[in-house]
């Protein structure tokens, strides 16, 4: 069974890439460019791992990281940012987040979801 991921970014050309590469590696892959589609797509997708940027049109990703793990406690969530993902202490019960800085090596995006 293929494991299916999530992508919330509002950048369509970033989403186009990742999606393309982690369907070669028989990834399902969705995407969603705004927290609200990407709440509704949690739900009806129900993805294995969630790639979530910080910067969206209607809000900070990051700071809806806890209530997406809350509500969806098995996912595996990385949280994905341009603008140096090292500058934002993001931490949940005690334990950080994954975190990666755009651009992504896909190498890496790959082992983080091993």
């Amino acid at each position: 069974m293929k494991r299916k991921v999530l992508i919330i970014d509002d950048e369509t050309d970033e989403c186009l890439l990742i999606s393309a590469f982690l369907s070669r590696k028989n990834y399902e892959v969705k995407c969603a460019h705004t927290l609200g589609e990407g709440f509704e797509k949690l739900k009806t997708e129900q993805p294995d791992a969630l790639l979530l940027d910080n910067n969206l049109p209607d809000g900070l990703g990051w700071s809806r990281a806890e209530e997406i793990r809350k509500q969806f406690p098995l996912i595996q969530i990385t949280l994905i940012s341009a603008n140096g993902a090292s500058a934002y202490p993001v931490t949940a019960n005690g334990s950080g987040f994954d975190k990666l800085e755009k651009p992504i090596s896909f190498q890496t995006l790959e082992n983080y979801l091993r």
